[in-house]
C-alpha cells in the first residue's frame, strides 16, 4: 500500500523585520489634537445647503417698502430737485452777467452753463465710488455723507465772489454731495421691489421732476426777494434736513444685506490697508463687458445723457427769447417738471407690462422726435411767427417733459433685468458714471452753440443747440434697439 505524499506550503513565520508596526500610537494628546484640527477645519467650511435654506432672509414688509420709497423719494426730491431746477439760476446768471460788478459779468451761456453741469455730470460720475462706500459702510452713511456736502456746498457757494468759485462749490461739490444722496436710493431702492419694480422706480425717481416742480418757483421767489445767496443758504439748510431724515430711513433689502455681510466676512480675513479699501470699487465682470448688449447700453445712456440736461436748463433762458419773463421762464421748467414726475410714474406702470427696455426705446425715440418736430422749429419761427414759436415751445416743454425724463427711472429697473440682481451695483455704477461723462461732454458743448449771451437774443440763437439735441437723442434710440436686439431671450413686448 502506497501513500502519496502531496506537498503542502510551510507554514509561514514571520520575522521581526516581516511584523508592520503602526506609524503612530494614539495617546491622548494626540487624540485631542486630531480631534481639535477636524473641528478647526470644519469651521471655514461653508454651512449645509439645508442650513443655509432654513436661514433665509425674511420677505420685506409692504410697510417697509413703502418707508424705502418715502425715504428714497426724499433724498431724490430735495438734491436732484435742485439740480433740474438750475435753469433759474441759469436765467438769472445770464443777465447778471450783462450787469457790471457781478460775479458773472461778461461771462458767457456756455461759461455759467458749467455750473450746471458739473452738479449734473458729478451727480453720477462719482457713482462707483458712491455704490462701493454704500456696500463698505452702509445706506445710512452714504447719504448722510451726501447731506454734509450738499451743505457745505450751499454755504461756500453763497459767499463766492468769482465765476470759478460758483463752478467749484455749487457745480462741482454739489454734484458730489447729490451723488451721495442719489446713488444709494437708485441702487438700493428697486432690489426692494420685484413685480412692481418699474412702478416703484418711476415713483421714487418722480422725486426729479417734483422737485424741480417745488424748487424752481421757490427759488426763483427767493432770488427775487432774498438775492440769490440768502437763496442758497436756505435750500442748502433745507436739503441737508430732508436727506438725513431719508438717511435713517434708508437701508439694504434683507436678500441684499445678507450677501454683503457674507462678503464682509469673507474679505475680513484678508489683509488689507483701511485707507486704500476705500477706493475698492466693484468692476464689471468682463464676460458681462464684453457683451453687446453691455455696449448697446454703455453707448445708448452716454449719448442720451448728453443730450438729456441741456434743454432744462436752458428753458427758462430761451424763453426769454420768445418774450417770456423771467418769472414765467421759471414756470416753464416747472411744467416740464411736473411732466417729469406724471411721466414716470405712468410709463413705469407700462414698463411692468410691456417690458423696460421696450419703454426706453419708446421713449428716447419719442424725445428725438419731439426736438426735430417741435424745438427746432419753435428757433426758426419764433422771431416772426411768436405765436407759433410760443405754441411750439409749450409742446415741445410738456412732450420732452413726459418722455426724456422717464429714461431715467426706467433705467435701473432695465439693468436688474438685463444683468441680473447680482451683477446690478457693478453695472450700475459704470454706467451711471458713463451718463454723468455724457452730460460733461454733451451740455457744455450744446451750450457753446449759443450765439449770443444776451437774453434778449432771437430765438434762431438756439437752433444749434436744438440740431445738436436732436441728433444726439436719435442716436442714443439706435443704442437702445442695439440693447433690444442684443437681448433676444426676453419675448418681444415683455423685455
Amino acid at each position: 500500500m502506497s501513500t502519496s505524499i502531496h506537498p503542502s506550503q510551510p507554514p509561514s513565520i514571520k520575522t521581526p523585520e516581516s511584523i508592520e508596526l503602526p506609524t503612530s500610537i494614539e495617546t491622548p494628546e494626540s487624540i485631542e489634537l486630531s480631534t481639535l484640527s477636524r473641528l478647526s477645519s470644519r469651521a471655514d467650511e461653508p454651512p449645509l445647503a439645508s442650513t443655509a435654506s432654513t436661514a433665509s432672509p425674511p420677505k420685506p414688509t409692504t410697510l417697509r417698502q413703502v418707508a424705502i420709497c418715502v425715504a428714497s423719494f426724499m433724498c431724490i426730491f430735495t438734491t436732484c430737485g435742485g439740480v433740474f431746477s438750475f435753469g433759474v439760476y441759469q436765467e438769472l446768471y445770464q443777465r447778471m452777467s450783462e450787469e457790471p460788478n457781478t460775479p458773472f459779468t461778461g461771462a458767457s451761456p456756455a461759461a455759467i452753463d458749467i455750473i450746471g453741469t458739473l452738479s449734473a455730470a458729478f451727480m453720477t460720475i462719482g457713482a462707483p465710488i458712491a455704490n462701493a462706500w454704500t456696500k463698505r459702510f452702509s445706506p445710512r452713511v452714504a447719504v448722510l455723507i451726501g447731506a454734509g456736502l450738499s451743505f457745505a456746498a450751499a454755504m461756500l457757494a453763497s459767499y463766492s465772489q468769482h465765476l470759478w468759485q460758483f463752478i467749484l462749490t455749487q457745480g462741482l461739490l454739489m454734484g458730489l454731495g447729490t451723488c451721495f444722496s442719489y446713488m444709494p436710493a437708485a441702487t438700493v431702492a428697486p432690489m426692494w421691489f420685484g413685480r412692481r419694480r418699474g412702478l416703484a422706480m418711476g415713483i421714487i425717481l418722480s422725486g426729479t421732476g417734483v422737485g424741480g416742480l417745488v424748487w424752481a418757483p421757490v427759488m426763483h421767489a427767493l432770488n427775487e426777494n432774498l438775492g440769490f445767496r440768502n437763496a442758497l443758504r436756505i435750500s442748502g439748510a433745507v436739503t441737508t434736513t430732508l436727506v438725513a431724515v431719508g438717511a435713517f430711513i434708508l437701508d439694504w433689502d434683507p436678500v441684499s444685506k445678507a450677501r454683503i455681510d457674507a462678503e464682509k466676512a469673507r474679505l475680513a480675513s484678508r489683509p488689507r490697508h483701511s485707507l486704500r479699501s476705500l477706493w475698492d470699487i466693484p468692476l464689471v465682470d468682463m464676460r458681462i463687458a464684453k457683451t453687446g448688449k453691455f455696449g448697446g447700453q454703455l453707448l445708448a445712456t452716454f449719448l442720451q445723457s448728453a443730450a438729456y440736461y441741456t434743454p432744462v436748463f436752458f428753458f427758462s433762458a430761451y424763453a426769454r427769447t420768445l418774450g417770456y419773463s423771467s418769472r414765467q421762464g421759471a414756470n416753464f421748467i416747472a411744467i416740464n417738471n411736473a411732466c417729469n414726475a406724471l411721466g414716470k410714474i405712468f410709463l413705469g406702470i407700462l414698463a411692468d407690462r410691456f417690458g423696460h427696455i421696450n419703454m426706453l426705446l419708446l421713449t428716447t425715440a419719442i424725445s428725438a422726435v419731439a426736438s426735430f418736430v417741435f424745438w427746432m422749429p419753435s428757433t426758426l419761427l419764433g422771431g416772426h411767427d411768436l405765436v407759433t414759436g410760443r405754441g411750439l415751445f409749450v409742446t415741445y416743454s410738456i412732450m420732452y417733459g413726459t418722455f426724456a425724463s422717464a429714461y431715467v427711472s426706467l433705467f435701473p429697473a432695465a439693468l436688474v433685468e438685463i444683468f441680473g440682481p447680482h451683477n446690478f451695483a457693478s453695472v450700475n455704477g459704470i454706467l451711471y458714471m458713463a451718463r454723468g461723462f455724457g452730460t460733461l461732454a454733451g451740455t457744455p458743448s450744446a451750450g457753446a452753440t449759443v450765439h449770443s449771451g444776451s437774453h434778449t437774443a432771437g430765438p434762431s440763437a438756439y437752433f444749434g443747440m436744438a440740431t445738436l439735441i436732436s441728433a444726439l437723442l436719435l442716436a442714443a434710440s439706435v443704442g437702445v434697439v442695439w440693447v433690444r436686439w442684443e437681448n433676444k431671450r426676453a419675448p418681444m413686448w415683455k423685455a
